[in-house]
Parts: C-alpha cells; structure tokens; sequence
C-alpha cells in the first residue's frame, strides 16, 4: 500500500505527552493497537512533515488531487 492508496479501514489516531518526556502518537484500529513514541525534536521534525503535507494538500485543492491552475 502506497501514501496515495485508499483504504477503508476505520482508525483512532491520539497524541500527547508520556510520562517519560516522550510524545506518543497511538494508533488503535480493529485488532490494532500501535503506540509510536518520539523524543520531542523527533516530533518537531514529525509536526513540521506534518504541515509541510497540509501546504501541499491545500494547493492541491479540492479537484480530485489535481493542482489549480494558476491564475493570469
């Protein structure tokens, strides 16, 4: 499965702090449960992917996942 296969499986997705300074992101799904833990300059770096694909997504629009065209 690749980033732009669709899926129809139903997920729980939760972030916070651990009591250990780490940031957990959880993961829970049917038969799943996937806890991800990352020291937090591992998580900035997480956060700033994270933004940097919602730029992306945002410029794609919501054309099917085709780019506007530019304006003139």
């Amino acid at each position: 499965m690749s980033i732009n296969s669709q899926s129809d499986i139903a997920a729980n997705l939760q972030i916070g702090p651990t009591d250990r300074g780490m940031v957990r992101i959880y993961v829970e799904a049917e038969g799943i449960d996937l806890p991800l833990d990352f020291d937090p300059e591992e998580a900035t770096e997480i956060a700033e992917e994270l933004m940097a694909a919602v730029e992306a997504a945002r410029q794609m629009g919501t054309g099917g996942g085709k780019p506007k065209k530019p304006r003139r």
